[in-house]
């Protein structure tokens, strides 16, 4: 964090803004040296919406009944907004950006499908970046409970693609 606060930093953070709106990117980190033990760190990200198909029918979920009262007053109240998945505590994320497959080739035989158990560190899925595969480990052994993407689907850095239970 910079010593220094003042509007010029600002003026650059709000400059930063507007060159990741005007290329259209989805995020910028630029590191600003003001001298020796002295910086500004910013990391500007452009929240989108990504819309992502399952591969196969999500497994069904089960949630306690709510009491009555609760219910009512729920049902009353705007609708809730969605759990966001990769915030699960199995979720497996995307540690790049790039495209996503689920073989190692087309028409092979998928790493991962919807439950199908998988060891740790067991390869999930492939995600190409830059023209290099890159393989992507399953972080603990579980059964594949949801899988977020498509083969070839086009992924963003953190974005859930699967859930590992």
């Amino acid at each position: 964090m910079s010593k220094h606060s003042s509007d010029a930093d600002v003026a650059f953070i709000s400059a930063l803004a507007e060159l990741l709106n005007q290329n259209d990117l989805t995020e910028l980190s630029v590191k600003r040296e003001y001298g020796e033990g002295d910086s500004l760190n910013v990391r500007v990200v452009k929240q989108t919406n990504i819309v992502q198909a399952a591969a196969a029918a999500p497994a069904a979920v089960h949630y306690a009944p709510a009491p009555a009262a609760v219910a009512a007053s729920v049902s009353a109240a705007a609708p809730a907004a969605p759990e966001d998945p990769a915030q699960h505590p199995g979720a497996v994320t995307s540690p790049m950006v790039g495209t996503c497959y689920l073989a190692a080739e087309p028409g092979a035989t998928p790493f991962a499908t919807v439950g199908a158990v998988v060891a740790e560190g067991q390869t999930v899925l492939i995600i190409e970046a830059m023209k290099t595969m890159n393989h992507i480990p399953a972080p603990r052994a579980g059964t594949v409970k949801r899988i977020f993407v498509t083969d070839g689907t086009a992924v963003e850095y953190g974005a859930p693609l699967m859930i590992i239970e």
